[in-house]
């Protein structure tokens, strides 16, 4: 019962503390948002400082008398310290690098002041997050990078940014929880392996060609036994040109789609994945491939620029953070036939 009290006491503090801490992409830390307790050396110092007064006043010694009146300045003056020492910092949020779901998001930000003053033992972390320590001197700016894990794809916001210190002494513990409003795109995690089957057009204008197809003319070629009787070109033999077969071909377009209606019975999350993991081991070459999700449709192309649209859209279908209207996509009611486009999609 006592630890329910105490986790309730502690959520009413974080609600009043996070309510003196707006969100903003930029704060300056100073009286309204910075906290003050005593650490657990703190304590056990105040106990001493406590002894050492009771020792002096039932035994009327002088010397645990000064001994008291010291170890209080210097528990005085620590506070005045550990609080300037952050007092005045600024943290500005800078970027943050997209990763796939599951790996180490990287998260930079900014440390600058507004008057020379050399501050030590700066705690950086997230919750679940790795612990960076960092000090600034002078007017410099110096950056600090902060990691986190990504447990989800689309908008991530790793929470607020804890901020502490122990500086000067270690009886003090000076803090602060800050709102960022961090955005960071996080992609679905890869998938490699499965259903290694690409979608490619039936018929268009590549260089590719199915040598038994039916549809375009090629030529003529010499009659081989077992070719087919209609295939055979008889007029030809009649003007005793000799025995030749027409030769047909179908084209086939280079280009593949990435295509959501490919990958039956999978649910959502997979589907993702596995579309990823294909985006990923075609994005090395130099094909031209699309995507098509439902109601989206992007066109085959390459490069860079193309592969990062294709990884947002994937990050952001269906996302509860995000409006599903993607930056450049073509978006519709109904799905896009699939017959073969010649357009390029434009970056």
């Amino acid at each position: 019962m006592i630890k329910s009290f105490g986790q309730a006491v502690q959520r009413l503090f974080l609600l009043w503390a996070y309510r003196r801490v707006p969100p903003s992409n930029s704060i300056s830390l100073g009286n309204s948002n910075l906290f003050i307790f005593p650490t657990k050396v703190g304590f056990n110092f105040f106990l001493l400082i406590l002894l050492c007064w009771l020792v002096a006043t039932n035994y009327e010694n002088n010397v645990v008398f000064a001994i008291t009146c010291l170890l209080t300045a210097l528990f005085l003056v620590g506070i005045l310290h550990s609080f300037i020492n952050m007092s005045g910092l600024s943290i500005t949020f800078v970027h943050a690098t997209p990763v796939f779901t599951g790996e180490t998001l990287s998260v930079e930000v900014m440390l600058s002041q507004k008057h020379a003053r050399y501050r030590n033992g700066l705690r950086f972390s997230f919750d679940g997050g790795e612990i960076t320590t960092a000090s600034i001197q002078g007017k410099e700016n110096v950056r600090v990078r902060l990691s986190v894990l990504a447990p989800k794809r689309g908008h991530y916001n790793p929470g607020r940014l804890k901020v502490e210190s122990v500086y000067p002494l270690g009886l003090l513990r000076v803090w602060t929880k800050i709102d960022l409003n961090i955005n960071c795109l996080v992609y679905p995690r890869p998938i490699f392996g499965s259903h290694e089957h690409l979608n490619t057009s039936g018929r268009g204008e590549g260089a590719l060609q199915h040598d038994e197809g039916s549809e375009d003319f090629v030529g003529l070629k010499h009659y081989q036994p077992g070719d087919s009787l209609k295939r055979i070109a008889w007029k030809q033999y009649a003007r005793e040109q000799g025995l030749y077969a027409k030769h047909y071909a179908d084209y086939q377009d280079e280009r593949i789609w990435l295509d959501w209606d490919a990958l039956p019975g999978l649910d959502r999350e997979s589907r993702l994945s596995v579309l990823t993991g294909k985006l990923r081991k075609i994005a090395v070459t130099n094909q031209h491939y699309g995507l098509r999700l439902p109601a989206i449709e992007i066109a085959p192309d390459s490069g860079e620029t193309h592969k990062l649209r294709l990884l947002t859209e994937l990050a952001l279908f269906e996302s509860p953070s995000h409006t599903n209207e993607g930056v450049g996509s073509k978006r519709t009611n109904e799905r896009k036939p699939t017959k073969p486009r010649t357009d390029k999609a434009v970056s």
